[in-house]
């Protein structure tokens, strides 16, 4: 149990009408399929810088990082971000707890984001749409942002293929849908090719 969970109910009802939620993995257990290009404490410092830039991105809006690490629980708060104690939950129920928890504390719109956008910009100041707005990959094959009103039962389904689950989701519950191809937003740190192209940018 991270040592802010007393504060966690308290914090979530000061959050706003609208909020960016970022689930972040253990720094130690995150993008292990790097570890063919990076030692281990390189991947975890690269994780954990990734992850620091998005909580940037995401000004004006406040932050809530869904976790289960106490380390991750200390940076998030660290950086002024709302911690979401979620324990066990996979990425999909995370991310569905997080927004269930930000609907009790009264707001109205979630941008999820993840933590592996070293080029994000522009995170809390997405163009407005009365509808769901995804940023596919590049590869148009995972979400990396995913923009929706709260108070809609929408089933999160990241993983491959996330893109077009989550648009064809959208159209189940009736939702208007935006695609919005942005590069720095598209591209994200998956593979140990990634990595080199990162490190081959100026």
């Amino acid at each position: 149990m991270p040592p802010a969970q007393d504060a966690l109910v308290p914090v979530d009802a000061e959050l706003g009408r609208e909020v960016v939620l970022i689930p972040v993995k253990a720094f130690h257990q995150a993008k292990r399929r790097l570890g063919s290009v990076m030692a281990d404490p390189e991947r975890q410092q690269l994780v954990r810088a990734m992850a620091t830039h998005v909580v940037s991105a995401c000004a004006p809006l406040p932050v809530a990082v869904v976790c289960d690490d106490d380390l991750v629980a200390r940076w998030a708060s660290d950086l002024g971000a709302a911690v979401m104690w979620e324990p066990g939950q996979g990425l999909n129920g995370a991310v569905r707890a997080g927004v269930d928890r930000l609907a009790h504390a009264g707001a109205h719109w979630v941008t999820v984001a993840h933590g592996d956008l070293p080029r994000a910009r522009g995170l809390g100041a997405l163009p407005p749409f009365n509808g769901v707005t995804l940023v596919p990959d590049r590869r148009d094959d995972g979400t990396n942002v995913l923009r929706l009103p709260i108070g809609f039962d929408f089933h999160f389904a990241y993983g491959p293929g996330s893109f077009r689950a989550h648009r064809a989701e959208a159209t189940r519950l009736g939702l208007p849908v935006r695609v919005l191809r942005d590069p720095d937003l598209a591209y994200d740190v998956d593979w140990p090719a990634d990595v080199v192209e990162l490190g081959a940018q100026p």
